[in-house]
């Protein structure tokens, strides 16, 4: 094993201050809809709106920060290894079998953590974030003199976003779980607070070996070009 810098630090900001957005959002999500009683309806609807802003604001410079460093390519989903990884979580984990996929600084998620992510990225979250978009700006028709969207209510939204964030919540009790699957039940944990992750040094030297090929392909193209 070999202990690598997995997690770079805004990684770290934005995967706690995310997961303690939308935990709040979570809890006085059911404040607004009668499920529980603390801050009140109209403060719970008030830091409600305040958290979703938060939260918009946080998604803009993690889309940046992926776009600008590369990381978007570690959600694309793949069909590689995903029965193997199923029948890992289903059984193998039980009988202490080893990891199917091993883990690198380039390629953090397993097939199926893959899939999932890139389901939240460009599904659930998008349509959380839509919904809860036109309930914070959405006018009814012809208040204040604006036509608005030609529906009657705002009831089609609400359960759109209320269906699609608890989609996030079966989500967030499932990674809770895993969370505790590392090679040890806190390892996963420490390594998304300090960065670092003990790795196997043989996936992370077939690692290497495919990025100095990566670079040695176009240098060596380059010369032939230029001795021709």
């Amino acid at each position: 094993m070999r202990r690598a810098y997995v997690y770079k630090a805004f990684e770290r900001f934005w995967h706690w201050m995310q997961a303690i957005l939308i935990m709040f959002l979570a809890f006085t999500g059911f404040e607004i809809h009668g499920s529980l009683s603390f801050f009140g309806f109209e403060d719970a609807v008030k830091y409600h709106n305040i958290a979703a802003s938060a939260l918009l604001i946080l998604i803009a410079f993690a889309i940046f920060w992926h776009l600008t460093t590369g990381e978007w390519r570690q959600y694309i989903p793949t069909s590689r290894n995903i029965k193997a990884q199923l029948d890992y979580y289903l059984f193998g984990i039980f009988r202490n079998a080893p990891h199917p996929v091993k883990k690198t600084v380039l390629s953090k998620l397993n097939p199926l953590q893959k899939l999932v992510y890139f389901g939240l990225k460009v599904l659930v979250i998008p349509v959380i974030v839509t919904s809860g978009l036109l309930y914070m700006f959405y006018r009814y028709p012809q208040r204040h003199g604006v036509e608005g969207l030609n529906i009657e209510s705002l009831q089609a939204v609400a359960l759109v976003h209320t269906a699609a964030a608890f989609l996030l919540a079966v989500f967030i009790i499932a990674h809770l779980y895993l969370i505790t699957t590392g090679t040890t039940v806190l390892s996963n944990l420490r390594a998304m607070l300090t960065g670092y992750e003990d790795l196997e040094e043989e996936a992370e030297e077939k690692e290497e070996e495919a990025i100095e090929e990566a670079v040695e392909e176009p240098a060596e193209e380059i010369s032939s070009i230029k001795n021709f």
